[in-house]
């Protein structure tokens, strides 16, 4: 007797559908005698999953998985479910197993399938077994296209060409007539291995991603239509309806109001013979202005009158049988990044009637509980955008940017996890980053810089990133069990460093310019550099690989000491200082610069950065390097908003953060130039959403308040403000203890009243010889002047 594993596909499955992405859609249903008790579900997918349940939206995912490990979702379904009929319909979306040809960030496995397991109890205790085997009925989705966004760089492959029919369109529903659909065909159990995906499931580790209905703000620009502005607004604000009649165009563009992700929701009816396509875009740009390479000029970000909209399209061919009881919905599977809609409309011999567009917003449910106000008011815009920024760039992974890649990369994830723990101190979504990043790991010790990654895609610094992710979360949640997890993955990352070190002792050649060299050495966007490489690339090593590589000694020879491995501890604080004196003895000048490569007489903020963060320069070379490349920008390859975290610790550590007032420049510029969200670089402004650049969450809690953790665990709390240029800030900084309030004032004089307000049990872990003088027993600390200038 075959034994079946809860998976099912359809047969009507063939060798073209491999090719390229495809829907399939499932049906079951169920008959329940009374009302519902209890109903709970495990379902899962390969690739992706949308459950609906009596046409009512339940949820989608599963959250990416790999080769090595599938992720299922358990979810209650009992609101959803009524005495009598009822129908699950899911749609699940196929990708190819060739990476050019799918979604680089979803990997998928031989075996396409719907996995789903559970059971119904109703109010008169008897169960219903639900399973997903051969009663279900399926077929594949003729109607939808899915097409790459772009002729060249396409990353996403979820774009959408949909032709409704009058076969299809209510599919969903429990009245739908699925008689001419095929049966499932179950898998066999010896087909789906447990040891490997799809059969090696696991439960979901991160919550469900949030879905909040929005309203586009308003109409931007009225290109070509029929209808009044007015008319437009108040459909969009859900008060009205507009009309086009037949034979005619409509052109308009839609404002979001700010940078967003969500489903898109088009309501309709009538337009049989219509065409409506949706573009998405994250701003305007400049037509006729110079591009450099790929990315055309953006100056004002909202301005329709003189710029355009350029981005990716979905089209959709309505059945026209949609009326007011029953209208027609598209809905693209997948969510859209989008600031503004421009909405194209050819009807045919019918009219069009736009009964509602709206939209649901989501993302991951990050909570932000920090706050913080200061004398520089500027800094609250930039704490919005940056806010706005990081939750645009969280769901089921932390992204690069949601509109070009929704990539996992190390460099990007280590800061916007930092920014995580400073406002929410959530670390789950975190947990499951730096467990993809350990499951990337190469055969030489490196890990993938981006992952879940379907293509290679390795550049060595990440490796590094990937171990600082690990210290961060050491120093605020202390999670000895994940460290020592972690730590094996770690000394390879460290040993691929060691091996490739030269005999004067620095690291070798191990990379260069994107396609040119084994692997990309990419360090920031600086406009002085290919591709984000320094130029010394071109004829030898790189002194920041050295330099990244020390950075990463020194936090694994604290991770080893937190676990107990105090011999790793003395050995890689040993090599450390090899490597210190090394770049010392080979990368400097004379004058105690450090060079872009041994012996290459270029110099970059970003050597002179790591350089005072790794111990190499002195403060007072270090402070003298900085405040040079910082009256002297065009000399020197200055750090973009991707390094800009570094930088600002630089020069907190030399004593000169009041610098950072003038870098926060970038920041005014991007509001001035109505941008919503951080851009992926000042120089190099391809994404509008770069969550790299949301520094302000953690600067203004961590510095500029100065709660942050003194020991591992935060079992030390220091609170230690840096003002900088201000004279006042207050605020609320969460930590794993409890919230803490801190206010400060400076007067003239530069002394300065702090008043720090923490619950009791906060107390005991507040480091006493920070300043901070306590009055026993209120749950409050207040402290008298302290000199500024001498910190």
């Amino acid at each position: 007797m075959i034994e079946y594993a809860n998976w099912i596909w359809t047969g009507e499955w063939g060798l073209e559908f491999d090719r390229v992405p495809t829907a399939v859609l499932f049906r079951k249903r169920i008959h329940l005698d009374t009302n519902v008790e209890s109903a709970v579900i495990r379902i899962s997918a390969d690739s992706r999953y949308k459950l609906y349940i009596n046409g009512r939206f339940v949820e989608a995912g599963p959250s990416k998985g790999d080769a090595q490990i599938w992720f299922y979702d358990e979810i209650s379904i009992g609101q959803y479910l009524k005495k009598g009929q009822n129908v699950l319909a899911v749609i699940v979306l196929r990708f190819p197993i060739k990476p050019t040809e799918g979604n680089q960030s979803i990997i998928c496995t031989n075996l396409p399938g719907l996995f789903l397991q559970g059971s119904i109890r109703d109010s008169r205790g008897k169960e219903y077994v639900i399973s997903a085997d051969g009663d279900w009925k399926c077929r594949i989705d003729k109607r939808t296209r899915f097409i790459s966004e772009a002729a060249g760089f396409a990353r996403l492959h979820f774009y959408e060409q949909v032709n409704e029919t009058e076969e299809m369109w209510k599919w969903k529903e429990i009245q739908y007539d699925e008689s001419s659909w095929q049966s499932a065909c179950p898998y066999p159990k010896s087909q789906i291995r447990d040891a490997v995906s799809p059969g090696n499931l696991n439960p979901r580790t991160i919550p469900f991603m949030r879905r909040k209905k929005g309203r586009f703000q308003s109409l931007i620009a009225l290109r070509q239509s029929q209808s009044l502005e007015n008319v437009w607004n108040r459909m969009l604000s859900g008060m009205g309806e507009v009309y086009i009649p037949p034979h005619s165009e409509d052109v308009v563009e839609i404002d979001a109001g700010e940078e967003m992700t969500g489903y898109l929701h088009l309501i309709l009816e009538q337009g049989k013979g219509a065409f409506i396509r949706l573009l998405q875009a994250e701003s305007y740009i400049q037509p006729d202005a110079p591009r450099q390479g790929n990315i055309p000029l953006k100056t004002d970000r909202a301005d329709a009158v003189r710029g355009v909209l350029e981005g990716y399209v979905d089209d959709y061919y309505p059945v026209g049988s949609g009326d007011k009881e029953n209208p027609e919905e598209y809905e693209p599977f997948w969510f859209r990044t989008f600031r503004f809609i421009r909405l194209c409309i050819t009807t045919g011999d019918e009219p069009l009637i736009i009964r509602d567009f709206y939209f649901e917003e989501t993302g991951y449910p990050l909570d932000v509980k920090s706050w913080v106000q200061t004398s520089d008011s500027t800094l609250t815009d930039i704490w919005d955008i940056s806010a706005r920024t990081l939750k645009r760039c969280m769901h089921e992974t932390y992204m690069d940017c949601p509109f070009y890649e929704q990539l996992q990369y190390a460099m990007d994830s280590r800061s916007q996890i930092l920014f995580t723990y400073a406002v929410s101190m959530d670390d789950k979504l975190a947990r499951k980053c730096m467990d993809d990043f350990k499951r990337s790991q190469r055969y030489d010790g490196l890990i993938c810089s981006a992952y879940p990654n379907t293509r290679p895609n390795v550049i060595p610094g990440f490796s590094i990133f990937y171990i600082c992710m690990l210290y961060d979360h050491m120093m605020y949640f202390g999670d000895k069990e994940l460290i020592r997890y972690h730590m094996p993955s770690v000394e390879q990352v460290l040993y691929f460093y060691e091996v490739n070190r030269t005999i004067n002792g620095c690291v070798g050649k191990i990379g260069g310019i994107y396609h040119q060299e084994k692997f990309w050495s990419f360090i920031d966007w600086a406009p002085e550099w290919k591709a984000g490489v320094p130029n010394a690339a071109e004829s030898g090593a790189l002194t920041m690989e050295s330099l990244l590589y020390l950075m990463g000694l020194m936090k694994a020879a604290e991770l080893a000491e937190y676990i107990g491995k105090t011999e790793l501890r003395d050995e890689y604080k040993q090599i450390a200082e090899s490597v210190r004196q090394a770049i010392r003895d080979f990368c400097m000048s004379p004058e105690g610069w450090i060079q872009d490569g041994p012996g290459y007489p270029e110099y970059s903020q970003h050597c002179q950065v790591f350089g005072i963060l790794t111990g190499v320069l002195d403060a007072e070379t270090g402070r003298s390097n900085i405040l040079e490349t910082l009256k002297n920008r065009q000399s020197y390859a200055q750090c973009t908003v991707s390094m800009a975290f570094y930088l600002f610790r630089a020069l907190e550590i030399v004593g000169l953060y009041e610098e950072t007032e003038k870098c926060w420049d970038i920041w005014r510029y991007m509001i001035a130039s109505h941008m919503t969200t951080v851009a992926e670089s000042d120089e190099y402004p391809r994404s509008e959403c770069h969550a790299w650049g949301a520094l302000a969450l953690y600067e203004l809690p961590a510095i500029v308040l100065g709660v942050r953790p003194a020991a591992a665990g935060f079992e030390k709390i220091l609170i230690r403000p840096v003002p900088g240029n201000l004279m006042w800030a207050r605020g609320e900084v969460v930590t794993p203890k409890g919230t803490i309030y801190v206010g400060w004032e400076r007067e003239k004089t530069k002394k300065m009243q702090i008043t720090v307000t923490a619950e009791e049990a906060v107390m005991p872990f507040i480091v006493k010889d920070s300043g901070i003088k306590y009055i026993s027993g209120n749950g409050a600390c207040r402290n008298g002047d302290i000199d500024v200038t001498q910190r």
